[in-house]
């Protein structure tokens, strides 16, 4: 009788830690999503201000402080619009490619024309081709789609224009008429602009990335 009691306590107890081990996954879980939900409603706001911002297309190679660099406010291209909308909240892409980089160079693409033995923190988080490595490797790849209900607000999709020209924008919160399909903040030449161009080019990426605090870092 004493040793059958022994087992059923022995036994009520592994399930009760089992439980209370779960109960706290599903908790911390519980605060991974809301905080992750949190980052992308103001990352959203933050790529919808940006087209508030009169914004040169001024490609080319720029040096700038690091960390925290950025080119003239005043120009920028496609790329610059995605780094200052994840600056504006506590995101410095800048640092945080620079870094993945410094730690795993031969992970990223290293096209004859760019002429790149090492990395250079100047240039190399201004590249789609680079942002595309990071972000599949620091946050989410998703599934490249033809179907909008597939996409949501801050995730980050890229593009060829044609003849391997790559393109980068940001899903925003706002819907097309009569589409209504999330828009996309993205500068393709006239500056920051809210367009429902998701679908106006072949899609080779679909990604999603809450910063060094929240992704798989």
């Amino acid at each position: 009788m004493v040793m059958s009691l022994g087992r059923r306590g022995i036994g009520a107890l592994i399930g009760l830690s089992t439980f209370s081990v779960l109960l706290s996954w599903a908790q911390a879980d519980s605060v991974t999503s809301s905080a992750r939900q949190d980052f992308l409603k103001r990352f959203v706001a933050a790529a919808v201000e940006r087209t508030h911002h009169a914004v040169r297309y001024v490609p080319g190679y720029v040096k700038i402080p690091y960390p925290g660099g950025d080119v003239p406010a005043d120009t920028g291209v496609c790329t610059d619009e995605v780094i200052r909308a994840y600056r504006a909240v506590g995101v410095d892409l800048q640092k945080e490619v620079h870094e993945d980089m410094e730690q795993s160079f031969s992970s990223y693409p290293h096209p004859i024309k760019w002429l790149a033995a090492r990395p250079d923190a100047n240039i190399d988080h201004r590249r789609v081709p680079n942002l595309m490595v990071f972000f599949a490797r620091k946050g989410e790849a998703l599934a490249l789609s033809h179907r909008a209900e597939d996409y949501a607000p801050g995730d980050l999709v890229t593009w060829d224009l044609g003849g391997g020209v790559p393109h980068i924008g940001i899903l925003v919160d706002r819907k097309s008429i009569p589409g209504g399909r999330y828009m996309i903040v993205h500068n393709i030449g006239q500056g920051p602009k809210m367009e429902d161009v998701l679908f106006a080019w072949k899609i080779t990426g679909h990604y999603r990335y809450f910063g060094p605090g929240v992704g798989k870092d």
